[in-house]
């Protein structure tokens, strides 16, 4: 393309200071490096883990570009690059596979020791950024930094999927869609006829829901405090929702009596650490599982009398799904595109970069499922 190898001027999101509006400025994306990528940004989506940055209860370095829920094109490659061209289409990976570390080895293992997500450094694997705005420079955010029209990110964080992909929708299983559906497909193994409960029903807590429907769990209880997201969770496949404030008595007592002695598989999907306690004493006391997939607060600790695993219960949790990100991701593409998986009831808004902020309005008051912003 005539801007390969040149400095591109673009619009992005940047957060200059906690707890503030996202400012949409002029910023400079730099041309990629060796073995590096950059990607005109078609379609983000706003996930509650970039929010997590801006309140501060994610620690990551500002001035900083978020997003991370993304589809776009290549628009050129640094040297060494072999897995994608310009002009191909690709979902940006917060989570790499270098496929040469010990965990990528590992056929369990997910979270690539090349992650930026254990201890953030808002930088490319190689320590330097590839943004700058008013003479500074930017930090990225996970590796991919999708709040702007134009990224660079390493090769082994970037998926080539199907060319007839559409990139406004396939966007979500860069995070959302896929870390819900995997929690409960590939982490947790929900079984054929067995109970759930998923704690939390926005977007990845609707396809946690939609993961135990798929596995054939015949029953599935959504717990959330907004009622307005029931009959969502009813349509994509929850067989009844409570609200926790309905009740007297503790959310997972209530949850022990409604199931006799528990559920077989709990998923916390909202990042409290009192939520985690009860989605975990809402299992079987003997073979319940559950799995933590929202993400906790930055510090916090949890305690726990360690008899109520000694009894045979599980905690577990995972990254994205413990989807293998450059392996799964143009599978689960595949599967959109052939209509096994269906994601247009997880986007409710449809938007654009200047209206951001709103975006994010709607996600707490929780008036939106997901927004897609196409760039």
């Amino acid at each position: 393309m005539a801007t390969a190898g040149k400095v591109i001027k673009c619009k992005a999101a940047v957060l200059w200071e906690l707890n503030k509006p996202l400012s949409i400025e002029e910023v400079e994306v730099a041309p990629p490096k060796a073995n590096e990528v950059r990607i005109k940004i078609v379609a983000t989506g706003i996930c509650r883990s970039d929010h997590h940055v801006i309140s501060g209860s994610w620690h990551y370095p500002i001035p900083i570009i978020l997003g991370h829920e993304a589809a776009g094109i290549v628009e050129s490659v640094g040297d060494e690059v072999t897995s994608v061209k310009p002009g191909d289409k690709v979902i940006p990976l917060f989570t790499p596979q270098c496929k040469k570390c010990k965990i990528c080895k590992h056929p369990n293992g997910n979270l690539c020791s090349e992650n930026d997500l254990s201890a953030p450094r808002g930088t490319l694997p190689d320590g330097t950024t590839r943004f700058t705005c008013r003479g500074k420079p930017i930090h990225h955010f996970l590796g991919v930094s999708s709040f702007s029209e134009y990224t660079v990110v390493d090769e082994i964080s970037v998926a080539k999927i199907d060319s007839s992909a559409p990139l406004e929708k396939v966007c979500l299983v860069g995070c959302g869609f896929s870390t819900g559906y995997g929690s409960a497909v590939k982490v947790a193994k929900v079984t054929p006829g067995s109970t759930c409960v998923v704690f939390g029903l926005g977007g990845v807590g609707l396809s946690v829901i939609m993961g135990c429907k798929s596995a054939g769990a015949s029953r599935i209880i959504g717990v959330d405090i907004n009622k307005d997201k029931f009959a969502k969770a009813k349509e994509l496949g929850a067989t009844e929702c409570i609200d926790p404030q309905n009740y007297k008595k503790p959310i997972q007592d209530v949850l022990v009596e409604m199931t006799e002695d528990g559920v077989d598989f709990s998923f916390e999907v909202i990042g409290r650490l009192d939520t985690m306690v009860a989605a975990f004493l809402a299992t079987n006391k003997v073979y319940g599982v559950s799995v933590i997939v929202g993400v906790p607060p930055s510090g916090q600790k949890l305690s726990f009398d360690p008899m109520m695993l000694l009894t045979g219960r599980t905690w577990k949790g995972a990254i994205f799904g413990g989807y293998k990100s450059k392996d799964d991701i143009p599978k689960l593409v595949s599967d959109v595109i052939s209509k096994k998986l269906k994601l247009d009831a997880l986007i409710t808004h449809v938007s654009t970069l200047d209206k951001i902020n709103e975006g994010f309005d709607m996600l707490h008051s929780g008036k939106s499922i997901r927004t897609v912003l196409k760039m």
